[in-house]
């Protein structure tokens, strides 16, 4: 038997790990990957001799699926420290509020300190207003907009979306990006208050909601890839997908390799053209799923150098600097504050850049990129230390934006797919851009290719 993977992010590494257990060492898996590095966005760096996160730097550790993983591979995991985040919102610098529902809070006074009076006035008068009410999916920012105004979105729920899709609330789906929230409003909440009240638990379970490797992300892939044993084709992305009497063939430049199952696991462009032949409904349903690009500039400061006591900062897309303009940096990450097998040597920090449809500073080169954050960095912290080294990682088109009605177009992809024997499906752009989504769609792909090939 021969599967090809189209795609060496995490999810083909977990899909191809997936089916040599499945399969045995019998099988052949080929792992395709356009790029020469495997890993996707998750990508470890040397920044001043230590191994360093320049994509994903974490993972929600109170889902199963990394953190089974993790224990699975005989990785160690590791938690953050109990230093805070904090959200620049209205011109300061403020603790993150906690029992919000990413950013939606349970009670007014959950988001006091980051709204001015009036911002508060509005999030306390939300239970007031008439019932909410969802008849289809819907912006989540225009629903929050109405119901809470402006402030809260601004200085909140953006700079949170950010960190996590790289666009905002405003062209977010409710239904996509906090389907608790949804599923509440559906049982009969009367307000957005009451369904996050009803969703924020009394009292914090005291789980670390974080985890990541002390050897970086990076160090997954490799793991996975020990152990799956693949073909890797590096270097050539797969140009054509064809079926074939008894399976399929990839064109890959001018050479062919066929293959009994392909599973692709690429990012929704490069899905949309693989399947235009094979399964057109599919291809057209991700054609319609839009992506950000963002950059990581991390930086390696004197030993010694003074952070701020938090684990990061927020910024709202909003916020501006003293001089007016706005910052290039959406996030900063304290990373020799937030992880304790960071905390020895050079200073690490990285500054998130990049916002959905706002390219702004990531048409300027590397070096002016830096300067720009660094830039940041001073107005934010005071810090103006010359790092001694720098590393600056772009993800062009690196995050899909899960836009009113991703459900419907994931279920018309997954429904066609499921249609077209020996062909499967799994990323990012399905059901989740953390890294435990990527591994729950590679595991139920390499399910999907392994009940065809031994029925």
């Amino acid at each position: 038997m021969h599967v090809a993977v189209v795609g060496g992010g995490v999810s083909g590494a977990v899909a191809a790990y997936r089916l040599r257990a499945a399969l045995g060492d019998g099988a052949a898996i080929t792992v395709v990957e356009a790029t020469g590095t495997l890993g996707g966005k998750l990508r470890t760096a040397e920044v001043a001799g230590v191994r360093y996160d320049v994509g994903a730097e974490a993972f929600l550790a109170r889902r199963p699926e990394g953190a089974g993983l993790a224990a699975e591979l005989g990785l160690e995991l590791v938690h953050p420290t109990k230093a805070r985040s904090t959200v620049r919102a209205g011109g300061r610098v403020a603790p993150l509020p906690g029992r919000t529902l990413m950013g939606i809070p349970g009670s007014p006074d959950a988001v006091a300190d980051v709204l001015s009076g009036a911002g508060r006035a509005r999030v306390a008068a939300e239970p007031d207003l008439p019932p909410v009410t969802l008849e289809s999916d819907t912006a989540l920012g225009v629903l929050l907009r109405e119901r809470f105004g402006d402030e809260l979105v601004d200085r909140l729920v953006d700079p949170l979306l950010g960190g996590v899709y790289a666009g905002g609330a405003d062209g977010l789906g409710l239904r996509a990006t906090v389907p608790a929230l949804a599923a509440a409003i559906d049982r009969g909440a009367p307000s957005l208050t009451a369904a996050a009240a009803g969703l924020i638990p009394a009292k914090p379970s005291g789980a670390p909601v974080f985890g990541t490797l002390p050897g970086g992300l990076g160090t997954l892939i490799d793991r996975l890839v020990e152990l799956a044993k693949p073909d890797i084709r590096f270097g050539q992305p797969v140009t054509g997908l064809r079926r074939r009497a008894n399976g399929w063939r990839l064109e890959i430049g001018d050479e062919a390799i066929d293959a009994d199952a392909v599973l692709l696991a690429v990012p929704a462009p490069a899905a949309r053209r693989l399947l235009a032949d094979v399964a057109p409904a599919a291809s057209s349903a991700l054609g319609e799923v839009e992506l950000a690009s963002m950059a990581v500039v991390a930086m390696a400061l004197p030993p010694g150098t003074e952070l701020p006591a938090a684990s990061g900062v927020l910024i709202g897309a909003r916020e501006r600097r003293a001089d007016g303009e706005p910052f290039a940096a959406k996030a900063f990450t304290f990373s020799s504050r937030k992880w304790s097998h960071l905390d020895t040597g050079p200073v690490l920090l990285r500054g998130s850049v990049g916002r959905f449809g706002d390219a702004g500073a990531l048409q300027r080169d590397d070096d002016e990129l830096v300067r720009l954050v660094r830039d940041d960095l001073a107005e934010l912290t005071g810090i103006t230390a010359t790092p001694i080294d720098v590393a600056v990682q772009r993800w062009g088109g690196g995050l899909p934006q899960y836009g009113p009605g991703h459900l419907d177009l994931v279920e018309r992809a997954e429904r066609a797919v499921a249609e077209v024997p020996g062909l499967a499906l799994a990323g990012a752009a399905l059901h989740g851009v953390g890294v435990p989504a990527c591994i729950a769609t590679a595991t139920a792909a390499a399910t999907r290719v392994t009940s065809h090939l031994v029925p």
